[in-house]
């Protein structure tokens, strides 16, 4: 009886799967797949159509996983991939004979020697794959299916990364044959040491299944009327169809067309390694909080468009390297989200866990009909549009465009076929896409890797901090996640750190919860928060605050409550404030009647106003009549003026009067008269000659053209300046401010 593996056993062993499919890349990149092999091939004098059918080879024999996969289950995933590793890596040393039969034989026998290499090889690579889908679905939880991916495709990327480099070099260093010769042996090396790797992987073991044969494979059609599992085949198929070609003939196509060099093109391939090496994480991370479909869906979006990119670059320009560097550079960027989107999604929402030997083969037979459809189809249609040349718009033709066309509208039809397929997650691709342009996702990727490393309550404070600066939805769940830290101080900052970035659901949630505690101090400061957000949803959650035993929580919510423009509470905080004999809610609650645009409330508040003597108190009683007016911002514009010096200010707010009364059709020249007068001398300090001047404007002014609250504003402010005059500046600046925004 076999003894299941654990979670922590299978968590444990991860890095050397890891270890092992990197290596696994680089021996591909060397050996019989990437643009190395294709470039190879070129080098001996094979046609593109011969290109084509040695590369078709590789995908088309995955089709014998529908025949072998049940036999596979039964003598075990790990053994068979071992064994057939091996037998793949002894083949690729075939290769190495190259050079002794091009000598020997010729160019015709060459191609059956390489044909008969590429189509063991297939076969051996065949019955690996079909045997590790299966496996790494087993020995990998579901939980961190994303992440695993992540890191899985980042060592794969970076390994890649290093194959092709070395490529590069060594092709521009050694001419001719024997730079390949090199690579290979270089790749048969490091294939022999992935094997070791591979054997220190749990699981894999026989599947204890009795069934004849016959009946195992009958489980196949089983599969194949999953709704689920056709659309998804259907969109692998399409974007197979639309993606290998490119990958390819792309080689070609720069060395051509573009006019790069042999080591430049290999260089390029670098390009989409950096892309999916930088972006491997972001997806990964993306994919296990937000859900597969978003992600893979993404990834197709942009490569839909890489055609047109290629289509469009420079030829024969110094611009062309770095053009196709940043295109390459994209294509790994979407490549990773789609192969990290549809992987995940494939083992956790469409694979049936006790039949995954039957849902992986038929996965991987689809895709390998696909993959060898594309590169022939690829090859017959440049074969087919050698002689097409030319200028469209923008656009030189060639004989790779019907190519380039053909893969966006096929990207397009994938697209549209995977967005019927069962989601395992509620969020859409069009969300997904959006939270890229919210905020900073950049800066947010960097905090929250800064985040998650701080450890000591300083760190985790200025982390916190920088969550909320950067407005983005990445960070909304470490901002819950800090919301619950047993530190007072980190979960403060963190409602503060929420009140800073963009407005969401789940925070506004979060944010009620808090003010709902019985942490008074965090209850004011979530009420506060609340505010700034501005979801109005919060307002049925802060009124039961304004009947609080407590004055500071029914100051906050009352304030709380004017910034959300709760109006339906005006008349219930206006009668509360006429009965208020506390100061500081008499002023909470008449700056949440300002902002709630309570005109009715004026008599009030100047009456509070006549007898607050804290100037603090007094310039915000203020701002709340000026919001009354309207256009708190002039005022705003007077009070900072005022600061460092208030006769200019006041002299040029007189000034802008004539101006106003122009617009209205009022043209007394008494009036006129009076407002250069009461100007110049505010302009020279002259403020007790200035006062009995803006009086007699008060009684020149034509009061029906006011706003009925506007003009008591204006009559009461004017007043008590010319009585208090320098003692109370914020009637002066209040009269300003209604003369400029009070009129009808």
């Amino acid at each position: 009886m076999t003894t299941e593996i654990t979670t922590v056993e299978k968590i444990n062993k991860l890095p050397w799967s890891i270890s092992s499919n990197a290596l696994t890349n680089a021996f591909l990149q060397l050996t019989a797949m990437g643009s190395v092999f294709i470039l190879f091939l070129n080098t001996l004098g094979l046609s593109k159509n011969e290109i084509g059918f040695l590369l078709s080879l590789l995908p088309f024999m995955g089709l014998i996983s529908l025949f072998i996969g049940p036999v596979i289950g039964r003598y075990g995933y790990k053994r068979t991939l071992i064994i057939f590793s091996g037998i793949r890596v002894f083949t690729a040393a075939l290769l190495l004979f190259t050079p002794w039969v091009v000598s020997r034989y010729g160019l015709s026998a060459t191609l059956v020697f390489i044909s008969v290499v590429v189509t063991l090889f297939a076969l051996a690579r065949a019955v690996v794959i079909t045997a590790y889908y299966p496996w790494v679905q087993e020995y990998v939880p579901n939980s961190i299916q994303g992440k695993y991916s992540a890191n899985n495709n980042l060592f794969i990327t970076l390994a890649g990364f290093v194959a092709v480099t070395v490529g590069s070099f060594v092709i521009d260093l050694v001419a001719g044959i024997t730079g390949f010769m090199l690579l290979i042996s270089l790749g048969v090396f490091i294939g022999t040491m992935a094997l070791w790797f591979f054997t220190r992987i749990p699981g894999g073991a026989p599947v204890d299944d009795r069934r004849p044969i016959s009946a195992l494979l009958s489980d196949l059609t089983g599969a194949l009327r999953d709704r689920d599992m056709r659309f998804f085949l259907a969109g692998v198929g399409l974007i197979t169809l639309a993606t290998v070609p490119l990958t390819t003939f792309v080689p070609l196509f720069l060395q051509e067309q573009i006019g790069l060099s042999s080591g430049n093109v290999i260089l390029v391939q670098n390009g989409v390694l950096l892309g999916g090496l930088l972006s491997t994480y972001l997806w990964g991370w993306s994919a296990d909080r937000y859900g597969s479909r978003p992600v893979m869906l993404l990834g197709i979006v942009i490569l839909a468009l890489l055609p047109v990119l290629w289509i469009a670059m420079p030829r024969a320009s110094e611009l062309s390297l770095p053009t196709a560097l940043t295109i390459a550079f994209l294509q790994g960027l979407a490549d990773m989200g789609w192969v990290i989107g549809s992987t995940r999604l494939l083992f956790v929402s469409i694979v049936v866990p006790e039949k995954r030997g039957e849902y992986t083969a038929l996965y991987y037979a689809s895709l390998s009909l696909f993959g060898g459809a594309s590169t022939l189809l690829g090859g017959q249609l440049v074969t087919a549009s050698a002689g097409v040349a030319g200028q469209f718009w923008l656009f030189r033709l060639d004989p790779y465009t019907g190519l380039f066309s053909l893969s966006v509208l096929l990207a397009g039809l994938s697209f549209f076929t995977l967005r019927s397929v069962r989601s395992d997650t509620k969020m859409t691709v069009e969300e997904f896409a959006g939270m890229f342009l919210q905020g900073n996702p950049f800066m947010a990727m960097t905090s929250l890797v800064g985040y998650h490393l701080a450890r000591d309550e300083s760190k985790v404070i200025a982390a916190t901090e920088r969550l909320g600066e950067t407005r983005s939805p990445f960070t909304v769940d470490e901002l819950l996640e800090v919301l619950a830290d047993p530190r007072f101080n980190v979960r403060y900052e963190a409602v503060i750190s929420i009140a800073r970035t963009r407005p969401h659901p789940r925070l506004t949630e979060a944010l009620i919860t808090v003010y709902n505690g019985t942490e008074l101090s965090l209850t004011n400061l979530a009420a506060w928060a609340l505010g700034r957000v501005g979801d109005k949803s919060a307002i049925a959650t802060l009124r039961p605050g304004l009947d609080s035993p407590y004055h500071s929580i029914r100051a906050s919510s009352a304030r709380a409550l004017g910034r959300l423009g709760a109006t339906e509470l005006a008349p219930l905080l206006l009668d509360t404030l006429r009965q208020e004999e506390d100061k500081g809610l008499q002023m909470a609650y008449a700056s949440a009647l300002g902002n709630l645009g309570a005109v009715e409330a004026v008599d009030t508040i100047l009456g509070l106003l006549r007898v607050t003597q804290n100037q603090g108190a007094r310039r915000e009683l203020a701002l709340s009549l000026a919001r009354l007016v309207g256009n708190e911002g002039y005022f705003i514009h007077l009070h900072r003026g005022s600061r460092t010096d208030l006769p200019t200010t006041a002299a040029q707010a007189v000034s802008s009067l004539k101006a106003r009364l122009a617009k209205t059709g009022v043209t007394a020249p008494e009036l006129l008269s009076l407002i250069p007068a009461c100007s110049d001398r505010l302009a020279h300090n002259y403020l007790e000659e200035a006062t009995p001047l803006l009086y007699q404007l008060l009684d020149h002014l034509p009061a029906e053209q006011f706003k009925p609250h506007a003009w008591a504003i204006l009559a009461e402010s004017v007043r008590r300046w010319h009585d208090c005059q320098a003692t109370r500046p914020e009637y002066l600046l209040l009269a300003l401010h209604t003369l400029e925004e009070g009129w009808e």
